[in-house]
């Protein structure tokens, strides 16, 4: 196990600050600027405009960038560690699939008028129902297999998106276009007490996985390892998979899915920081926050007067960074 390097927590330090300077730059720019002086003026005044864009829409969607950001990439980094492999991500165990399948039923069926949060309780429910699928086909003589759970996770996704698919292909076009709109991801949830809650509960699993880092550092060597280390690697790996589908449910069930926050990011930070989960984690968070802020203020700007959705401007800004990453000569994957 690598020691701990305490010249590494300035990077922390620094994703930090980034983070706060990201999430102000995100409230004052859009289809409507702020300067940064006028800002007292707007908020002593709940009768204009611009008092309910900051407050409705900027700040509501720039917290619920940074959760939701940190929460898919420290997610990815868990599991990238769990399965010793970085092409994982929290999309992978088919939870995205199954979030999929239980919004659409939810707007095939007429439930999503009936609530505000009958959209966001179908995905959940349809991520949870997935994950308990591919737990129990993955448990073999009462023990957890984490290479067939991969597999069968795969396997899960790909029949979800054929059922989004059929569903798609027998409903009217309105229809289809909400199911599109939503499976593309976004973060126009203006809700306040649904962002502060998801907030505050990212930040209390990366409190969570933090207790776990050293059964985490232990997994970096393989199971059989981790075990003559005195971690009961069963139980530990039980206990990471709760997490990130927890994680990554609630932020699909609020935001939709949003793909690539996972994976690049935990990637990247660890070619930063290295394998220490005792940076990783932290690091992953602040990074993955910083990433999908970014992205959301270049949804709003890349064309005038619209909005792209956010999975567009992450899977096309992710994707080039990662082919980039893995296709530089100096690059070198980073799990062990």
């Amino acid at each position: 196990m690598s020691g701990f390097k305490p010249g590494k927590t300035w990077f922390i330090i620094c994703s930090g600050v980034i983070l706060i300077i990201s999430g102000i730059i995100s409230m004052f720019i859009g289809e409507v600027d702020f300067p940064l002086l006028k800002i007292p003026e707007i908020l002593t005044d709940p009768s204009s405009m611009e008092y309910g864009i900051l407050t409705h829409i900027r700040i509501p969607r720039t917290i619920l960038a940074m959760s939701i950001g940190g929460s898919l990439s420290l997610s990815g980094a868990i599991l990238q560690g769990i399965y010793r492999n970085p092409l994982v991500e929290p999309y992978t165990l088919g939870i995205s699939g199954g979030a999929s399948v239980g919004v659409t039923l939810a707007i095939l069926t007429g439930l999503n008028s009936v609530s505000w949060l009958s959209l966001p309780l179908s995905g959940f429910a349809g991520a949870f129902a997935t994950v308990f699928i591919v737990y129990i086909i993955s448990v073999r003589n009462g023990a957890l297999s984490i290479e067939r759970m991969l597999l069968v996770g795969v396997m899960v996704s790909f029949i979800s998106s054929s059922v989004v698919m059929f569903l798609m292909s027998v409903t009217t076009v309105e229809q289809v276009h909400n199911i599109i709109f939503w499976t593309m991801g976004s973060l126009n949830e203006s809700d306040i007490s649904v962002v502060i809650g998801l907030m505050i509960f990212s930040i209390v699993m990366l409190a969570v996985s933090y207790i776990l880092v050293i059964p985490l550092n232990a997994l970096r060597m393989g199971e059989s390892k981790a075990r003559n280390l005195g971690i009961n690697s069963d139980v530990v790996i039980k206990i990471l998979f709760v997490l990130t589908s927890l994680l990554t449910g609630c932020c699909i069930a609020v935001a939709g899915v949003i793909g690539f926050v996972g994976l690049i990011i935990p990637h990247v930070t660890r070619f930063i920081t290295g394998t220490d989960y005792r940076i990783l984690l932290v690091s992953s968070f602040l990074n993955g926050g910083i990433f999908l802020v970014w992205c959301d203020i270049l949804a709003r700007l890349i064309v005038s007067q619209n909005e792209l959705p956010i999975g567009v401007i992450t899977g096309i800004f992710g994707g080039i960074a990662f082919i980039f990453i893995i296709s530089s000569s100096k690059a070198k994957t980073k799990i062990l």
